[in-house]
């Protein structure tokens, strides 16, 4: 499946003239694309499309996404990279209750997806529509 350091072809850091004035994918925090693992990449896309589908994003959930592409997703795996993620400031953990915390994109963490999606349509040559931020008709 897939591997936690896995960075091939997904490594932003090599740049093209049509990408020059946008060299590296970088949140607002100083994380880079090609500062996180494949499996952390992954853990992003699997909150934003819980958050896409209206489901809430505890820790479970974001297993069961990830499960559809990686073999046993194990506990101390998932919630490491979670931690990683909360402490670059790409994902906010807050309590749902005793037990179980959600896990939502900060602004940063959501601004790093986008910026990657544009720079692949880019790649592909495909337009990406404009949207208003209210994820209706965000795709051209």
């Amino acid at each position: 499946m897939y591997d936690d350091n896995s960075r091939g072809l997904e490594s932003p850091d090599t740049t093209d003239a049509s990408t020059a004035s946008d060299q590296r994918l970088v949140a607002d925090g100083g994380t880079t694309w090609g500062d996180l693992t494949g499996f952390q990449r992954d853990t992003l896309a699997a909150i934003a499309r819980l958050k896409r589908d209206d489901e809430t994003s505890y820790g479970l959930a974001i297993k069961r996404r990830l499960e559809r592409d990686y073999d046993g997703v194990n506990h101390g795996r998932l919630y490491t990279n979670l931690d990683d993620l909360v402490d670059d400031g790409l994902v906010e953990k807050s309590a749902l209750d005793k037990r179980t915390n959600e896990y939502v994109l900060t602004d940063n963490g959501r601004a790093l997806l986008i910026q990657r999606v544009e720079r692949l349509a880019d790649a592909c040559e495909i337009g990406i529509a404009a949207t208003d931020g209210s994820g209706e008709g965000d795709r051209a």
